[in-house]
């Protein structure tokens, strides 16, 4: 499963630019992969720790702006579409149980 955040944030105060810093850097150190700007995934071995991770969003989750989750399966997520531009393969993100580099 993958949970995947989507967030607009404002930064018009230096208020607003720290608790957006401190977001971005939550999600980071929680495992979160940047997609997109202010688009983040992560990876969920089943829905208890998809659960788990939707929670710990939740509890640190800025006073203002717009913070949205969506939780899709594996398979949904693989039939991502790129119209313009390509995947990253720099970075190893798979549920697979053995990987061979």
């Amino acid at each position: 499963m993958r949970v995947i955040v989507f967030f607009d944030l404002p930064t018009e105060t230096l208020d607003d630019k720290k608790e957006y810093r401190n977001f971005r850097k939550f999600l980071i150190r929680k495992g979160f992969l940047m997609i997109q700007e202010s688009v983040y995934c992560k990876l969920a071995l089943n829905s208890t720790v998809a659960d788990s991770i939707v929670q710990a969003v939740k509890s640190n989750k800025p006073r203002a702006g717009i913070v949205q989750m969506l939780v899709i399966t594996e398979k949904q997520y693989s039939r991502m579409e790129f119209v313009v531009g390509e995947s990253n393969n720099t970075v190893v993100d798979s549920d697979d149980r053995m990987i061979i580099l």
